[in-house]
Formats: C-alpha cells, structure tokens, sequence
C-alpha cells in the first residue's frame, strides 16, 4: 500500500480510485486489518465534517435509487458534489451486496461529481454498515459536499442512520390501501421530512391523498425539535418533479437548526454516540475472544438451549470468567 501521506493526498484530490481503496481497507471484516485505515482516517478527520449529511429510507419498491439519482444529478447540475453510500442486503454466502447500486444509478456513476458506494451491511443490527460513518468521513475530506446514506428499510437500520446524518428522509408509497400500512410510527417519530415518491402518470392523484393522510398522522407526533416541523412532499424521481422542492426542504431545515445551534449540538452528540459505539463493539470482541470465556460458551450455550440453566446465570458465569483476570 502507498504512504500514507501519498493516499491522503490523493483523496484530498478527489482520487475515486484512493478513496475506494481506503473504504475497502476500513470495510474489512478483520479488525487488525481494518486497523490498517485508521491512520488515514485520524490524518484527516480534521478536514471531514463540512457536507450535509442525508440519509434517506423507505420499503423496498418504493423507488429509492431512482430518487437518489434524480436529487444526486440535480445537485451536481448545481455545483455540488455527492457521495452516496448505498447500504445493501448482504448475502447469506458471500457476505458481499446484493444490489450493486451503480447498476440502479448508471447515469449519476458515470459523473465525475459523484461517487457512489454500494456497502454490503455485514449482518450488523438493521442492515447498517458497520463503517458507515468511516467511510462519509473519508468522502468529505475528498470535497463531497453532499453524502446521501440509502439504508435498506428494514429492522433497525432507519434507527442507525438517522443517528449519523443531519437530515433523515422517509420515502412512502404512493397508494397501499390504508396510507400508513407498511410504515412503522417509530420512523415517522424519527423522521426530519417525508416525500411520497412516484407521484406522476396514473397514481399523481393517489400520491397526493396519501400525502394528505400522512400530513395528518405526521401532525399527531411530537416534533424532534421545536425548530423544525416535519413536512410532507410528493414527488417523482423519474421524472424529476418535485425533486428541487425535497432540497428547499432540506436546506430550510438546516437553516432552522443552525439558528438554534441545534445542528452543531447534533453533530456532537452523533460523535460521542459513535465512540460509545465503536466502544461497545470492541468490548465484545474482547469479551468473546478471552479464553476462559471462549471455552465455557459453547456448553453454557447448551446448557440454556436445554433449559438447564438459565439465560441470566449463563451470563453471569461468562462474566466472572472474563473478569477472572
């Protein structure tokens, strides 16, 4: 591998090939040699921090690259530049994507303006890439100005994003029977702003009543922050339209919480909850690697699966044997 001084150049460059080559080494399974990124990272965490951060989410089907690439070529039409990290499904075999985003966004991968990464999420709690976060560092201090995060939407990865970007986007169906079918409350609760997507041809009256009854269910949750009420949009990403006023949408809400300071008190709290995170996840392989630990789990996992034992007690025995030392 090059220097390290040499890499970071490059991605302050904007070297698409620098910038996929680091993500890769932090994407590693293995810590030793995810290990291997961190001091690109630590050269340049000083220079990350300046993008907007959006993530965006919705049920599959719902039409979520497609959005994507109509708001990434929009922005880049505009001067801006955009980074998107698409967190796939991974396989249950290879542990790779599934998707493979750049063949759902070929017009936005050919622009040199963007970048965009398809993650395959490890199996790690709701579909989240585990260095998610890493990787949205290594893109701002390569100039992207704007990062989008697509999540799966499923389990738990809405939680997950919405805890790394400034700017969370539900994306909805435009017709399903009842509105608020397939849509849990708590990604209404975690909501920054709702675009019913695919409103145009045959279905723009039927996006429109579903962007009606969502604007009354939106309006009977608390608001994260008395600066911002979420709102509700209808728009088409293939065609474009409404595309420019999801932005607005966005712009203005980044507008109300720096006049507050909120958006910088947001940052912080995302960055402590990052190393708390980062904390716990080293903890446990710590935990599972001790050897005393190592060689009481598997009878202690029969055990409480032959209900000899309980699930507390098992626990609590692994947890005298770490602290043993």
């Amino acid at each position: 591998m090059d220097s390290i001084p040499s890499v970071c150049a490059a991605i302050r460059a904007g070297d698409r090939r620098a910038i996929a080559r680091t993500i890769t080494l932090l994407e590693r399974p293995r810590a030793d040699r995810a290990e291997r990124g961190q001091p690109i990272l630590d050269a340049l965490v000083s220079e990350a921090g300046n993008a907007l951060r959006i993530g965006i989410t919705g049920p599959p089907g719902v039409g979520k690259s497609t959005f994507i690439e109509a708001l990434g070529l929009m922005l880049i039409d505009a001067g801006h530049r955009v980074a998107v990290l698409a967190v796939d499904p991974s396989s249950p075999v290879t542990r790779g994507s599934i998707l493979g985003d750049k063949t759902r966004m070929e017009r936005l991968a050919q622009r040199d303006e963007a970048f965009i990464r398809p993650s395959p999420s490890g199996g790690t709690l709701g579909g989240v890439a585990q260095r998610t976060r890493e990787c949205m560092l290594v893109c701002e201090a390569a100039g992207y100005d704007v990062v989008i995060v697509e999540t799966v939407g499923i389990g738990q990865s809405e939680v997950a994003v919405a805890g790394m970007v400034d700017f969370f986007l539900v994306l909805l169906q435009p017709g399903s029977g009842d509105a608020l079918q397939g849509i849990k409350k708590g990604v209404l609760e975690l909501a920054d702003g709702l675009v019913v997507n695919k409103a145009d041809g045959d279905v723009r009256a039927l996006a429109e009543r579903a962007r009606h009854d969502y604007e009354r269910a939106i309006g009977l949750l608390r608001a994260l922050t008395p600066s911002w009420r979420p709102r509700v949009l209808s728009a088409s990403g293939l065609t474009g339209e409404g595309v420019a006023d999801v932005w607005k949408m966005v712009l203005a809400h980044r507008d109300a919480l720096r006049a507050t300071g909120e958006a910088a008190a947001r940052r912080r709290e995302q960055t402590r909850a990052w190393m708390w995170s980062l904390l716990d996840e080293g903890l446990l392989r710590a935990f599972r690697s001790h050897p005393q630990v190592a060689a009481q789990i598997p009878a202690l996992e029969e055990a409480v699966q032959s209900l000899q034992t309980t699930p507390a007690r098992a626990a609590r025995a692994l947890l005298d044997a770490f602290r043993s030392d």
